[in-house]
């Protein structure tokens, strides 16, 4: 199994730690040509939405990312991420690759000084440590929707068949849930 990594800015890297202790292959995908590859499953990381939906554009690779997604290509996307894959941002006219079908809300619990951290549960697999930077949530989700985990009767993680998005960073944590839950959904697609 490989898994691409969008590594254009944001915590790529801690996603490749992550998966790498699971075994699974990663590479990063830094221009138009690293789509070319056989890969299994991407991962859009956080950081900065804005940064990375501008680079997105300029470096020719939004419609190519787009389409694999709506081709039934595994993705993952935490934060920044959820806010690329979402088909609106109620606070802001700006939208990227709109592929899952959720409403999301930019910076939804303030600025730095308003990160925080918590246990909460994910899906049926128990309660997971969730960081929250700077973190967005979904306001609504489509019919399609799976809504995986809430925090403080927000919605922070959903799934939409081959989409998973997460508010929060999984990948600064010592816990694997999100990650084997992403492996399996390569391995045993809806």
């Amino acid at each position: 199994m490989k898994i691409g990594i969008l590594a254009l800015q944001g915590a790529f890297a801690e996603h490749e730690k992550m998966l790498g202790s699971l075994g699974a292959e990663t590479f990063e995908i830094r221009q138009k040509h690293d789509l070319r590859r056989r890969f299994d499953g991407l991962i859009i990381p956080g950081g900065e939405s804005t940064v990375q939906g501008k680079l997105l554009a300029e470096l020719g690779m939004l419609d190519d990312v787009k389409a694999a997604i709506e081709g039934g290509l595994p993705t993952f996307g935490t934060c920044a991420g959820l806010l690329l894959m979402a088909k609106k941002i109620e606070n802001d006219s700006r939208a990227y690759l709109k592929t899952m079908d959720i409403t999301a809300v930019r910076n939804a619990y303030g600025r730095q000084l308003g990160s925080f951290s918590t246990m909460a549960a994910f899906g049926s697999l128990g309660d997971i440590p969730m960081t929250f930077i700077r973190a967005p949530y979904i306001s609504e989700a489509g019919e399609g929707v799976e809504i995986l985990s809430e925090v403080g009767g927000r919605i922070v993680a959903a799934r939409q068949k081959n989409m998973l998005a997460a508010a929060f960073h999984p990948e600064l944590t010592d816990n694997t849930t999100v990650h084997r839950y992403f492996i399996d959904m390569i391995k045993n697609p809806r």
